[in-house]
């Protein structure tokens, strides 16, 4: 049954929904300084392309700033970091009205563009772990309102202000009132017990168990969300939006002034009209996009597409007109449908983005709002109407970008399905391992499940399933090209998976970076390159530790214990790397990864190149480590060796896992192993 939007907001609270309408209330106000842009462009004396790029810088400012409080907010309270980013953000807003230069304006505008990032990527994490799934799209949209209404009272507001003080310099008041609301924001969150920090996921989680997580790696959460096909073309339809968010309103209210001689005032009432559509729109695309949700997700995407080719049409037949009054309605009808479109983003965010790094996802929407579509679409469009005139520049540029927009979002459509499910499939896999790690089970050391790998285009490594028990050892075989040391080098941290997942004593890895892995226990050692060539066999095992704690006592006492395990390292300890044989340069690189006691030893390419005598004396060392009970993941291209060290036998075949069971097993599948292993030869 449908829950209504009394009791999905009663499930989460209605304090926490609040403040976030506010937040989104003023978090437009300081975009309504555009009102006033002929007014400040007058006083400091700049050009309309000068002031559109200073004024635009803001919004670069807010996309780089949002990345790094994506990061936070999926470490740390939200709500402090809405306290601590609105005190911030007004103090900004004061500084910014005592100006009296380009270039101050551009630095203050930076800084509040930074204060301002926090809004928009811990606004929807905030709602998709407060909000029940079933009314999450209602929420979104009641959350969008906050949007039109600051834009619907922010220009008359400040409008009114500057024409009350009068001047050249009224613009300056107006500033400084705009630097109460951010303050109020920053009181409530700093006051409020009612604002509680949520549990993330806790919706998609049905088990309502609560894991530890690691810290998220934001370099691996936004490639992983690059590889996700909905996410690039959201990216570019959000691009299109923020044009005409920011960037029409803009050049609008330059028009205003140009072309029909509006004061502050004048130009503030116009553009709340403009907005009074988007009040209207927002509650009914609400609705509407929770019934597409339930009906099929790339509904959401086509009807995204939709709305923003409509506004482009409008566009086109709206600004040729020179009559006031029909120009204004039916640019408000367009701003109408891209604010009904816009609700739809952060919904579709919500379903395809793992919620481990759903934070980060929603970091996408600022970035491509304000960075490319806003600052970018704002220099060109002050370049044109330099050039030629306000009006030239929007008729050159909304229609096309907003019916392009349409074009890329009804294209991403048809991913939308596809990504939402293996989100979902991958919070399905990790509640599977919470249930068994409850019920006693044991669990794996090493999990691989559903392992995609790309490099770009190119799919490496297709749906690997893999698992390590604590002291066992594997041998990972297969031709060259077959994916070996791509998936080593996933599994280390060194490579992003395209989709799937990885765990580490039942904890997910998938997104820490792999200096985090290194500390937990994964040690690779690369395939002929795990030395210094330059350096002494004493000064690559000192390297070797270099960013580690180990105290002196230790290290001595390891290095004791490692030329025990490998004596003729000990007779050449002052030799330079590069002077030791092949055999003795891979013990060397051993020893610098077993100096740090490694849960997990993942070697590449043991044998490759070596002499038979030598790799006997390898195998001696493996046979040593394995007795003692380390864990290894092993590449190697020989069956033969594998058979003297493996407890197991994994084989892949163009990113394929075609066997998994016992080397001896393998061995005997002859057909398999001759005419793919051993490309056809029974050597």
């Amino acid at each position: 049954m449908q829950l209504t939007l009394r009791k999905v907001v009663g499930a989460g609270g209605k304090t926490t929904l609040v403040l976030l309408c506010f937040l989104n209330f003023i978090d437009d106000l300081p975009r309504a300084v555009r009102v006033l842009a002929p007014d400040i462009g007058n006083s400091l004396n700049v050009s309309d392309a000068v002031l559109a790029g200073v004024l635009g810088v803001g919004g670069v400012a807010l996309a780089v700033g949002a990345l790094p409080l994506a990061a936070l907010a999926d470490r740390y309270s939200r709500r402090k970091i809405i306290a601590l980013a609105s005190s911030f953000w007004a103090a900004a807003m004061v500084v910014a009205a005592f100006v009296v230069n380009i270039f101050q304006l551009f630095w203050t505008s930076t800084v509040i563009g930074f204060g301002q990032a926090y809004r928009i990527p811990l606004a929807g994490s905030l709602i998709s772990d407060t909000y029940p799934v079933e009314g999450r799209a209602r929420v979104f949209a009641v959350e969008a309102l906050g949007r039109p209404l600051g834009l619907l009272c922010g220009p008359v507001i400040v409008g009114l202000i500057a024409a009350i003080a009068g001047g050249d310099e009224g613009w300056r008041w107006a500033i400084l009132f705009l630097a109460c609301p951010p303050l109020l924001a920053a009181v409530v969150a700093f006051s409020s017990t009612h604002v509680e920090e949520p549990a993330r996921g806790q919706f998609e989680q049905a088990a309502g168990v609560e894991v530890t997580e690691l810290e998220v790696s934001m370099r691996i959460a936004f490639a992983r969300l690059r590889q996700i096909p909905t996410f690039r073309f959201l990216a570019a339809g959000l691009s299109v939006l923020g044009f005409a968010l920011l960037s029409v309103p803009l050049q609008f209210n330059l028009l205003l002034e140009d072309k029909y001689a509006l004061g502050a005032l004048a130009r503030g009432v116009v553009e709340s009209l403009i907005w009074l559509p988007s009040l209207l729109a927002i509650p009914i695309a609400g609705r509407k996009i929770e019934k597409a949700v339930e009906a099929s997700p790339h509904l959401l995407g086509r009807f995204m597409g939709v709305l923003l080719a409509a506004a482009g049409c409008l566009y086109l037949l709206a600004f040729p007109i020179k009559t006031i009054g029909l120009l204004v309605l039916l640019t408000g009808f367009a701003q109408a449908l891209i604010s009904a479109a816009f609700v739809a983003a952060p919904v579709i965010i919500a379903l395809v983005a793992p919620y481990r790094i759903r934070a980060q996802a929603f970091a996408v929407i600022p970035v491509s709002v304000f960075l490319f579509g806003g600052f970018a679409g704002g220099v060109i469009a002050g370049q044109l109407s330099e050039v030629y005139n306000n009006r030239t520049a929007l008729i050159l540029l909304a229609p096309g970008l907003a019916l392009l927009g349409g074009w890329l979002l009804w294209r991403g459509a048809s991913h939308i399905g596809d990504d939402a499910s293996a989100a979902i499939a991958e919070l399905r896999e990790e509640q599977t391992e919470v249930h068994k790690a409850l019920s006693g089970e044991d669990v794996p050391l090493l999990q691989l499940r559903n392992l995609d790998v790309c490099y770009g285009s190119v799919q490496v490594l297709f749906d690997v399933e893999l698992e390590l028990a604590k002291g066992e050892v594997v041998a990972l075989l297969g031709a060259n090209g077959a994916g070996k040391t791509t998936l080593l080098r996933t599994i280390s941290g060194l490579g992003v998976p395209h989709g799937g997942s990885i765990k580490l004593n039942g904890r997910t890895i998938t997104y820490t970076e792999a200096e985090t892995r290194f500390r937990l226990g994964i040690v690779q050692v690369r395939g002929g390159e795990g030395i210094f060539p330059g350096l002494s066999v004493k000064d690559n095992l000192r390297a070797a530790v270099l960013k580690s704690n180990m105290e002196t006592e230790e290290y001595e006492l390891k290095t004791a214990e490692l030329i025990e395990t490998f004596p003729v390292l000990g007779k050449r300890f002052n030799d330079l790397a590069d002077d030791l044989s092949g055999g003795q340069q891979q013990m060397l690189a051993l020893a610098m990864a077993l100096i740090h006691d490694p849960e997990i030893l993942l070697i590449d390419e043991l044998s490759l190149g070596l002499a038979p005598a030598v790799v006997a004396e390898l195998l001696a060392v493996i046979a040593e480590l394995k007795a003692g009970g380390q864990t290894m993941l092993i590449v190697e291209q020989s069956l033969n060796v594998a058979l003297e060290f493996a407890d197991r036998a994994v084989f892949l075949e163009k990113g394929l896992i075609r066997y998994s069971g016992s080397a001896k097993n393998l061995a005997e599948h002859t057909d398999l192993a001759r005419t793919v292993f051993f490309g056809g030869s029974n050597s």
